[in-house]
């Protein structure tokens, strides 16, 4: 067992349930409130875009909800999925330290995202809805949407963020062979699209932005409900997935990570893969659990924490968050799922309680350890995954330094085949680095409008 490469379950060890850390936690997050009232929202509040069922895992006082057979059996196709130790990286690095990831890229999605989409369709379906309306940034959340609404006979449109609708071809194409309608999100399908364009016609777009667009769809036609694939807590819920079996394949190791890591963007795979291990915390124990953004685009490091809308529109509740404004405009850095203004407020919470820390990379040395990991583990990394690679070398090459060894866990969330024009830019040394001055993020930061919880 000492050289086992990858740790592998039986199908009937799929979690049969998902674990909600919110009955565990030692004080509630703030409530979310309503954008004109500026009161805390009920779930009549949500009823127009989302289906009761979800609405009510959203605010579950209960520690398992159970995954229902439908959904378990769309699970199925791709989990459990492979834990790995990393043992010819950690040659390369000449580290004593045990580095091991959970690859979520064998989805047929190549990513974690199915693992909420196909409960999200589900669930509308069951609610009689006909069509789901989303919005992407990288494309994974869309590929992977498309795909649970062709499973479950639903309708499916998204609103791709324009730099990565251009960027990614081949992820709008997947969305396309799994029946999906694809616009470039600032639209002028819809009037935050065009109010966008009109103000700004080349702007890039943002997931602030196409999430405006998604939410007017799905509350502009009653057969339609709107889908978000990261931020809230029924996401983060079903995202669990990841972590149950990590915990029960690092048994299976033999050993207990010293520090869990996931790359950040809304916080969907980081979250799916921490969760489990947070409440170990909350229970007087557990591991050090560090998030991972881009340097472009630093909610948890820079921005605050306060209550702030979703979106660019100010269609969706006010969260308490760690946040940059819903004003602002990331740069067009090639991981476009980490291009989001916010954090997930469940998420944000835990934070400021001090069980999550969090660091920012620029995406030249992200990029450096992409390469590194391809070239000695063989799988090419999507670019949001590769900040957590980041982080986990730096991590291993820290207890080389220290002379002791360290056990690490990260979530390779998803693979980056359709992020090669990426890699070609790094390797010809197009690619470039962002580093927004502080007076731009001052700047944002100072639109947010200060409101009482």
């Amino acid at each position: 067992m000492s050289e086992t490469t990858k740790y592998l379950l039986a199908e009937s060890q799929i979690p049969s349930v998902w674990v909600n850390v919110l009955p565990s936690l030692p004080e509630p997050p703030d409530p979310p409130l309503h954008p004109g009232t500026r009161k805390p929202i009920g779930p009549e509040d949500l009823a127009p875009i989302f289906p009761m069922e979800l609405i009510e895992q959203e605010f579950s006082p209960q520690r398992e909800i159970d995954i229902p057979g439908e959904v378990m059996d769309v699970y199925r196709l791709w989990r459990p999925t492979p834990l790995y130790r990393a043992r010819r990286l950690e040659k390369a690095l000449d580290t004593p330290a045990h580095i091991y990831y959970k690859y979520e890229g064998t989805s047929p999605a190549g990513s974690h995202k199915p693992n909420t989409a196909v409960p999200q369709a589900y669930y509308n379906k069951r609610a009689g809805i006909r069509r789901l309306a989303t919005e992407t940034g990288a494309g994974q959340w869309g590929s992977a949407l498309a795909l649970a609404c062709r499973l479950f006979g639903m309708e499916c449109t998204v609103y791709m963020v324009r730099v990565s609708y251009d960027q990614k071809p081949y992820r709008r194409m997947m969305m396309h062979v799994w029946g999906a309608e694809v616009f470039p999100s600032p639209s002028d399908h819809t009037n935050a699209g065009r109010t966008v364009l009109a103000a700004t016609p080349d702007s890039a777009g943002s997931l602030g932005i196409a999430i405006s667009e998604a939410v007017e769809d799905a509350a502009t036609h009653s057969d339609t409900n709107y889908s978000l694939g990261s931020v809230l807590n029924h996401v983060m819920l079903h995202q669990t997935v990841i972590g149950q079996e990590a915990k029960l394949q690092m048994q299976m190791a033999g050993e207990e990570p010293e520090v869990v890591i996931g790359c950040f963007g809304g916080g969907s795979n980081f979250g799916g893969l921490a969760l489990p291990y947070v409440l170990d915390r909350l229970a007087g124990k557990g591991p050090r659990i560090l998030a991972v953004e881009p340097s472009a685009c630093p909610s948890l490091t820079k921005g605050v924490f306060a209550y702030d809308y979703g979106d660019t529109g100010k269609l969706t509740p006010l969260v308490k968050m760690y946040t940059l404004g819903h004003d602002f405009m990331p740069a067009g850095i090639h991981a476009g799922g980490l291009r989001y203004h916010g954090a997930s407020p469940l998420l944000s919470h835990l934070r400021k309680l001090g069980h999550i820390d969090a660091v920012a990379y620029p995406q030249l040395p992200v990029f450096e350890a992409a390469l590194q990991f391809a070239r000695t583990e063989a799988i090419i990394p999507a670019p949001e995954s590769s900040h957590a690679i980041r982080a986990a070398v730096d991590e291993a090459l820290a207890a080389r330094e220290e002379g002791r060894p360290r056990t690490i866990l990260f979530c390779l969330s998803g693979h980056g085949h359709f992020d090669l024009s990426a890699y070609e830019n790094y390797l010809t040394g197009q690619l470039q680095d962002y580093e927004y001055p502080a007076e731009d993020i001052e700047k944002s930061l100072a639109a947010i409008q200060p409101v009482g919880a």
